[in-house]
């Protein structure tokens, strides 16, 4: 069967606008990464058709290529959608090695509503009107912060993630408070080094941030992807669901890993599985914000006996 754009439904982050002609453009990039995912599942099969050692370096390299196209697209693009700063193709290739962890603001982001405008005295954007995105991050900051009130150690909860091989080492975090407010101000300095303009940067209000797991965490969680996908047997299900979670934890570039490992994921799931599987809108949310064991099977999934076929 081949990988569609159905495939890869547009993330509802990335639905910034309510101009029906706009979002259809944004929408059209599914049809792009349908096809790049269809070759690169191509390309496994011919290249690393059996479990191994030989499909690992195969399925290492059909990443890296994917992170090259998503860099080569970010740098034909002159601008980006809704409100923030300049678009920078640069960061699709920083690592995160090399510059930081990436701090995600959950909640109430107004930069996500179409037509809001600067507010000085609150440091946030206010007005406008509602759009997908500005609904799903006040949603995926509710989870933050249900989840903080019952898990969190105070304003900080670090996701402890289990690999295959049992052993558990330390995710992102979900932080909050005035924790979440220093984030904010590095946040600040950190556009401030790098030559951008901070004035509206949207620190105001109760945030809950979204931090990146560390370096070596990153590190070990891709490789054990990478090594669960290359040995599992044909239709694993739940290999490939353990190893999405790995993977939206592990990103690589400062931007457009989503992309990326959404990609990657439907590609290497349609070789797995004998048939593409549909990866949910909100995938990198759930493995950002709702914990791995709530986050490794999600709706909309194949069954486990379709996907054995």
């Amino acid at each position: 069967m081949t990988i569609t754009a159905q495939h890869l439904p547009t993330p509802d982050l990335a639905l910034r606008t309510t101009d029906l002609a706009e979002l259809r453009r944004v929408r059209s990039f599914a049809h792009e990464q349908a096809a790049v995912a269809e070759a690169a599942g191509r390309r496994i099969r011919s290249t690393a058709p059996t479990p191994g050692r030989d499909r690992e370096r195969v399925l290492e390299a059909v990443h890296a290529d994917l992170m090259a196209w998503r860099y080569r697209l970010a740098s034909s693009t002159m601008r980006r959608l809704g409100t923030g700063l300049a678009h920078d193709a640069t960061r699709y290739r920083t690592r995160l090695s090399e510059a930081g962890p990436n701090y995600d603001r959950l909640g109430y982001l107004g930069r996500l509503r179409e037509g809001a405008v600067w507010d000085e005295a609150t440091a946030t954007y206010v007005g406008g009107r509602e759009t997908p995105a500005h609904r799903i991050m006040l949603d995926y900051g509710r989870a933050a912060r249900e989840r903080l009130d019952v898990e969190g150690a105070g304003d900080v909860l670090v996701n402890p993630v289990v690999l295959p091989d049992g052993t558990t080492i330390t995710g992102n975090s979900l932080v909050r408070g005035e924790a979440g407010k220093a984030l904010g101000r590095e946040l600040v300095e950190r556009i401030t080094r790098r030559g951008g303009d901070p004035a509206r940067v949207e620190v105001g209000g109760e945030p809950v941030y979204a931090v990146t797991a560390p370096t070596a965490s990153r590190a070990v969680m891709f490789r054990a992807a990478l090594r669960l996908l290359s040995t599992a047997e044909e239709g694993d299900l739940r290999a490939w669901q353990e190893a999405r979670y790995l993977v939206f934890q592990a990103p690589r570039t400062k931007k457009g890993s989503d992309a990326v490992s959404r990609t990657f994921l439907v590609a290497v799931g349609a070789v797995l599985l004998g048939t593409p599987p549909t990866m949910p809108q909100d995938a990198d949310l759930r493995c950002m914000v709702l914990g791995q064991p709530a986050a490794t099977a999600m709706p909309g999934d194949p069954l486990a006996a379709t996907a054995a076929r």
